[in-house]
């Protein structure tokens, strides 16, 4: 495909996402994504055979750049320290960074999205959709799990259930951030999230 093609995909597929997290999967027309792209209606069905092709490759695109933002993240702050703890606590302080340096407000959730008008999809992006999320909960999971081994929790607890908690912290945090129209409130969970770790794990000598 050339540069061009790969060009006006990408602008279709970024044109998409910002309607759809602005007003749902299913109040979003072709029509609309077509006018708001400037491109024609025969550009578009030459990348898409419709809405359903374009919400695979929608789902598939933004699993796909999120997972590489974790994977960059967590790659730093390896670089940053060799303690499992301080390699977690770092991974979250530089998320908050990262939120903290967009100008403007996050713009929501694709997979959130998508889960909320599921009627809208076949079964495939919902197990997409599935294997995205409990991929972020794998690679959470494998470094909580590396942290429990040096750092025996002060309470029972799931790293499974924990890593998912990564997850909703986030996107809890981006619904408040869009309902106070502010990211802090994304920052402040993902905070909260940090602050839990430090007191499940953190060595009490260490913490005081």
């Amino acid at each position: 495909m050339s540069t061009r093609a790969n060009s006006s995909r990408e602008r279709i597929l970024a044109t998409a996402e910002s309607i759809i997290l602005q007003q749902g999967f299913a109040g979003t027309t072709i029509d609309e994504i077509i006018a708001r792209s400037a491109i024609t209606k025969g550009g578009f069905f030459y990348h898409f055979s419709g809405k359903t092709e374009l919400a695979r490759a929608l789902i598939d695109r933004y699993i796909d750049n999120d997972t590489e933002v974790f994977s960059a993240l967590s790659e730093q702050a390896d670089k940053l320290s060799e303690d499992p703890l301080q390699q977690a606590l770092i991974f979250l302080n530089l998320f908050t960074e990262m939120v903290a340096g967009m100008t403007e407000l996050h713009p929501g959730c694709l997979a959130a999205a998508f889960t909320y008008e599921t009627s809208q999809f076949d079964e495939e992006i919902r197990l997409r959709i599935d294997e995205g999320m409990r991929a972020w909960r794998d690679m959470i999971a494998e470094r909580l799990q590396s942290i429990v081994v040096k750092y025996p929790p002060k309470m029972d607890v799931s790293v499974e259930s924990l890593a998912d908690m990564f997850t909703s912290c986030v996107e809890g945090g981006i619904i408040l951030a869009k309902a106070y129209d502010d990211n802090q409130a994304l920052i402040d969970q993902v905070q909260n999230y940090r602050s839990h770790l430090r007191l499940l794990f953190e060595p009490a000598e260490k913490a005081a």
